[in-house]
């Protein structure tokens, strides 16, 4: 890409792909990366030519998700100076995440060598603190030591009120009149434009309220997992089964989301089901050729369902 450009205050233009775990941390990686000067370049929502350019260079093994995110770090080529992909292996509390996220940085790396990248790696197993990854990136950035601890700090600041906001908002959509269905699914599923928005939509224009499992607490949700799972291996899957013990007496139904072919997914949705009694379920599992006709056929059925279930136990 050549030299990098500067920006009006001196900084880079660093390039983050609206996929993965943007969804769940892009408050905390946009406000450091601002804090330290430098200008953040989001690339635009998923669309059909992002993700047939994902496809076009993902092995066909490779999940949905993976194949939508190389897509946003392809698109995002040439239009800044570093692509930041962060690479999270495994928590404090011992957790590891799928492998996708452990590898995605060797991948992007090996599939765009020319590529400048821009990366951390949170691995508490091997001494890789979350601040210690935040410290190593500010210092890469050329930033002074305690610039970086402040803007660390901000931007945890900044995710943790973006967090409690959204957690408000779902409380009071509980409280609402009318249907209410729980979407189980990964932020970066459920509120991509392309694959998940269509479900969304969907259940809105038929007067269902919807409710988003990510958005509990982690730490709390993932405690309460154990009620349905208790060796369960991954954080985020443990997060989503723990969001449905938390609501499973709180909703109408229960949508799974999930693209095709994600292990971790498939086997944490069979626990589910297999442990959660008396409440209709739907699985849509996405993959790069669904069409948003048959997902609409699927979802009206489902609403009809559990109308007609309601109307039975008034």
């Amino acid at each position: 890409m050549g030299k990098w450009r500067r920006n009006t205050v001196g900084g880079m233009k660093i390039g983050i792909p609206k996929a993965f775990l943007y969804y769940k941390y892009q408050k905390m990686w946009c406000s450091f990366f601002e804090e330290l000067g430098h200008e953040v370049v989001v690339s635009p929502n998923t669309n059909k030519n992002i993700l047939d350019m994902g496809i076009n260079c993902s092995i066909d093994e490779s999940c949905t998700s993976a194949k939508v995110y190389m897509g946003h770090v392809e698109w995002l080529i040439g239009k800044c100076d570093r692509i930041f992909v962060p690479r999270v292996v495994t928590f404090e509390n011992g957790d590891a995440t799928c492998t996708k996220f452990y590898g995605i940085y060797d991948i992007v790396r090996a599939t765009f060598p020319s590529a400048k990248l821009l990366h951390y790696s949170i691995d508490y197993d091997e001494g890789q603190t979350e601040w210690k990854a935040y410290k190593k990136l500010g210092a890469e950035l050329g930033a002074k030591a305690a610039a970086v601890k402040t803007a660390y700090k901000n931007a945890t600041l900044a995710l943790s009120q973006f967090e409690k906001d959204l957690a408000e908002q779902q409380e009071n959509a509980l409280k609402a009149d009318g249907l209410k269905v729980l979407i189980v699914a990964h932020p970066y599923n459920i509120y991509d434009k392309l694959m998940g928005e269509p479900i969304v939509r969907a259940l809105k224009e038929l007067g269902v309220g919807v409710l988003y499992a990510d958005i509990p607490d982690s730490m709390q949700m993932c405690n309460r997992s154990k009620n349905l799972a208790r060796t369960m291996y991954w954080q985020y899957n443990k997060e989503l089964a723990g969001a449905v013990d938390y609501y499973q007496d709180k909703v109408d139904g229960i949508i799974f989301m999930t693209t095709f072919p994600c292990g971790p997914d498939s086997l944490a949705i069979e626990l589910i089901v297999r442990k959660v009694k008396d409440m209709p379920m739907l699985n849509l599992i996405i993959d790069s050729n669904f069409g948003e006709a048959g997902l609409q056929t699927r979802i009206e059925s489902f609403v009809d369902i559990l109308s007609a279930k309601e109307k039975h136990h008034v």
